[in-house]
């Protein structure tokens, strides 16, 4: 078994402390499902969000699906002129039998477009 890096991403509309958890829990319930992971695999989650994000913190969203016993912490992301705003990402550190080619990234809503570079990314940006 090795261990992997897993990211995600996901851009909110709003902030608004039930959006962010919805939103949030979305990005690892689809990193889980991608990937094949249960809430036993996952070694820590390192969450970071956008300086225009303050109704919650997004670890608070894994704690409700269940990451009680999984190290949790957020932080800010760097505030870069013109990055895209409303965004929580994640990097997840997992015991997996997946070799790293296979894992596969989630980027969903506005931040599918962030990173298009990926060979094996699952974007789900938003309906139009």
């Amino acid at each position: 078994m090795a261990v992997r890096a897993v990211r995600g991403a996901t851009q909110l509309d709003e902030d608004v402390r039930e959006h962010m958890l919805e939103r949030v829990a979305e990005m690892v319930t689809d990193v889980m499902e991608s990937n094949g992971l249960d809430v036993e695999d996952f070694i820590s989650i390192i969450f970071t969000a956008t300086s225009d994000l303050n109704s919650e913190f997004p670890a608070y969203a894994a704690r409700i699906l269940g990451f009680s016993d999984v190290p949790l912490i957020c932080a800010r992301e760097l505030e870069i002129d013109g990055s895209m705003p409303r965004v929580v990402r994640m990097m997840a550190h997992v015991e997996t039998d997946l070799p790293r080619s296979d894992i596969t990234h989630v980027y969903l809503h506005g931040a599918a477009a962030l990173r298009r570079d990926l060979t094996r990314v699952h974007a789900v940006p938003d309906d139009e």
